[in-house]
């Protein structure tokens, strides 16, 4: 007991200190106590996150690194994942609060207590206890390969430690942890790839009073815990691409202008279902706050950064712990919090602020207009005083727990918007930057006015978001039963070669009763970047096997294969086909065409030469803008190369086997090299012999060299 006092007193001080500085800076996530924390993924489809076993994603929770340490403030809740920079959570927290609370710890009576799981930190083995954590698939994720090197981003993700054949989603994430207060929680976390339902995650809680307050079971209150109140908070940011770019408004990666609205939770604001979600709010800093609408980048006009909408639908909360169906009176509290001010931890012996983050927050109830409506069409960065912006909570209750009673809360998770469509999104930003049209509008007619044109489109992101929200719900109601897609191949296997890639799978899928055969996609230069379809069959003309002939030498590919069927089961759009995840199979290393060995040294060139860094991307690609190549080369050789003067620069290895290597332009120490003419030479490191007559074609020693210009 002494000792957890003396914890809780340190921290004490430690949470002082940092809420005087939060309105002033950012401030570490700490993640203390004496339990390590451990990280899951859910990634298998289109949306891709990670969890804590302390039961919320704080804010720098997974790796601890501040914003001056790295950029890890955007850290979660990924849509589109296969495109980079695409994160928008910027932390969450759970926190649970009673009344009338004997601490039998302090052996104070505290009239609020509050346990706080984020949204800056969690005291994992002093308010939260975690007993275990574990991620459940419905099927192992399939063995992806490129030149017989594991590359599979899910060979890292994706680490099962159950296969449930009967589980109804594609994933799950099951954990259980104690609190202080005599708690336990389970928490499901579930996840399908199926491309109408891949874009959110449902969360069912269980809130059981079992009196446990500690790791081990052994210490228990026997408490009837009194107007018990669940609360989460999600802190959005929707700028992350532009911020990595270095082109965003300042403030904006960690939502200083995010705008919160709310639909269905009182009279107010009636719906047909109960939900937050929030967006990307133009900037005071940029050119006007129609044109930042959807967050075009000013500096060349090539994309529009912020088009993304994330939000939180409820699914069911119980009516109290005798009565568990929904009530719909739920949640009682759906306010917009101030991400700095609204995010300090709290110590567990602070009368004060327990009973101010009851009151203030956890109960607050409605706002008679939400955060949308009261920045209006001003700009959110400028509205309220809080450093950090706003932020989208939600609290449930209050609830009569006895021990062993329990209550229940669903809900799901969930980002959609316009950027899973790349090429509409850049075709848009071309057409307002450039003011080209025709301005099609996305509910049909035209306009003329090219903001309109725009802001119409990133604002049908809502829209997007409603359909999802929908599907969440009806996915629930009906058990988790939506038609399941054929199963991704268990092997897919990229080689490269001398002149065609090589694509091989499994055909496993083609037992699925409604299989209906294969397509492929490819991506030229870059994994994040539009893929595009070069081979599909049906179930009558399945292959395990396709040859790429069309890919360029000297150019990088990713590959992704999808199963299909034949749309007889979809429930959405009836008559499309289903697909398997791109994710099972997308690859993560390139392949490449590669030329055979020459028997002589004449054959050997540098390619470009020279080298113009002004024309470098259209050399190889955005992928390989340094690289140099050397092609015509013997089976085996040692490369050297050289400045003018005769400076040995970099050493090089040439043991594929191939007629090809690549430099991309370093030193042996790892500096650019500058502009001059370079000295390459080629020395054959093994007598290479003709398979067939026995004759030795380049004997060890053999050497030449060639010159090459480097133009920055």
């Amino acid at each position: 007991m002494i000792k957890q006092i003396k914890s809780r007193a340190l921290i004490s001080v430690f949470l002082a200190a940092a809420s005087f500085f939060l309105c002033f800076q950012e401030v570490r996530a700490q993640v203390d106590g004496t339990i390590p924390q451990e990280i899951k993924w859910l990634s298998v489809g289109s949306l891709r996150s990670w969890f804590s076993n302390g039961g919320a994603e704080i804010e720098y929770g997974r790796r601890g690194r501040t914003s001056f340490e790295t950029v890890d403030q955007l850290d979660g809740m990924s849509w589109p994942q296969n495109y980079n920079d695409q994160d928008i959570s910027v932390g969450k927290s759970m926190w649970i609060g009673t009344t009338n609370f004997d601490d039998p710890v302090s052996g104070i009576n505290y009239p609020y207590k509050v346990i706080c799981g984020g949204r800056l930190f969690m005291y994992l083995g002093i308010d939260i206890f975690p007993v275990y954590s574990k991620l459940v698939a419905k099927s192992d994720h399939p063995q992806v390969y490129v030149d017989n090197l594991m590359a599979s981003r899910l060979d890292y993700d994706d680490e099962i430690d159950e296969i449930d054949p009967d589980l109804p989603a594609d994933r799950m994430i099951e954990q259980v942890f104690h609190t202080s207060i005599g708690i336990t929680v389970t928490r499901r976390i579930y996840a399908w790839s199926q491309q109408y339902h891949d874009n959110y995650f449902i969360y069912e809680y269980s809130f059981k009073n079992t009196g446990i307050i500690d790791l081990s079971g052994e210490q228990k209150l026997n408490k009837t815990l009194t107007d018990v109140v669940f609360h989460w908070q999600f802190r959005y940011g929707f700028a992350g691409e532009s911020y990595h770019a270095g082109w965003l408004p300042t403030g904006a990666s960690w939502g200083l202008n995010t705008i919160n609205d709310a639909i269905g939770m009182d009279a107010g604001h009636p719906g047909d279902f109960r939900a937050i979600w929030a967006y990307y709010g133009p900037h005071s800093s940029s050119p006007g706050w129609a044109a930042d609408i959807g967050l075009p980048n000013h500096t060349n006009g090539n994309i529009l950064a912020g088009t993304n909408y994330g939000g939180v639908v409820v699914l069911h909360a119980d009516r109290s712990a005798s009565d568990h169906s929904d009530d719909p009176a739920q949640p009682s509290t759906s306010q917009f919090m101030p991400s700095d001010r609204g995010a300090q931890g709290v110590d567990g012996y602070d009368a004060s602020l327990m009973a101010r983050k009851y009151t203030e927050f956890m109960t607050a109830g409605h706002p008679g207009q939400t955060h949308a409506e009261q920045v209006g069409t001003t700009f959110a960065d400028n509205w309220g005083g809080d450093n950090g912006g706003y932020a989208s909570a939600l609290g449930f209750g209050p609830y009569t727990i006895a021990i062993g009673d329990s209550i229940n809360i669903a809900y799901a998770e969930c980002v959609d918007g316009l950027m899973d469509d790349r090429v509409k999104v850049k075709e848009i930003a071309h057409k307002w930057f450039n003011d080209e049209g025709p301005f099609d509008l996305p509910g049909g007619g035209t306009t003329t006015d090219r903001t309109e044109y725009k802001n119409a489109w990133v604002l049908s992101g809502k829209d997007s978001l409603f359909q999802t929200f929908r599907r969440a719900i009806a996915n629930y109601n009906s058990g988790f039963s939506i038609p399941e897609t054929p199963p991704a191949p268990e092997t897919f296997n990229v080689a490269s070669g001398g002149n065609k890639i090589t694509l091989t799978w499994a055909s496993n899928a083609e037992s699925w009763p409604n299989f209906d055969g294969y397509r492929i996609f490819r991506a030229e230069g870059r994994i994040d970047t539009t893929y595009e379809e070069i081979f599909s069959c049906d179930a009558a003309s399945a292959v395990n096997l396709f040859e790429d002939k069309t890919a360029n030498r000297g150019f990088h590919y990713y590959y992704y294969i999808q199963s299909k069927d034949d749309g007889s089961t979809n429930t959405e759009e009836p008559g499309v086909p289903l697909y398997s995840s791109k994710f099972y199979t997308r690859t993560t290393y390139d392949a490449f065409l590669t030329r055979p060995p020459e028997d002589h040294l004449d054959s050997i060139r540098v390619v470009p030469n020279p080298y113009n860094i002004r024309a470098r991307e259209l050399q190889f690609g955005v992928a390989s803008p340094d690289q140099l190549s050397f092609f015509g080369l013997p089976p085996k050789c040692t490369i050297k190369i050289y400045t003018e003067s005769g400076t040995l620069i970099e050493t090089i290895e040439h043991t594929n086997g191939s007629g090809d290597e690549m430099w991309f332009s370093l030193t042996s120490s790892r500096q650019i090299v500058v502009s001059g003419i370079y000295i390459a030479y080629f020395e054959v490191t093994e007598d290479y012999i003709d398979d067939v007559t026995g004759e030795r074609l380049l004997k060890k020693g053999d050497a030449t060299f060639r010159k090459f210009v480097i133009i920055r």
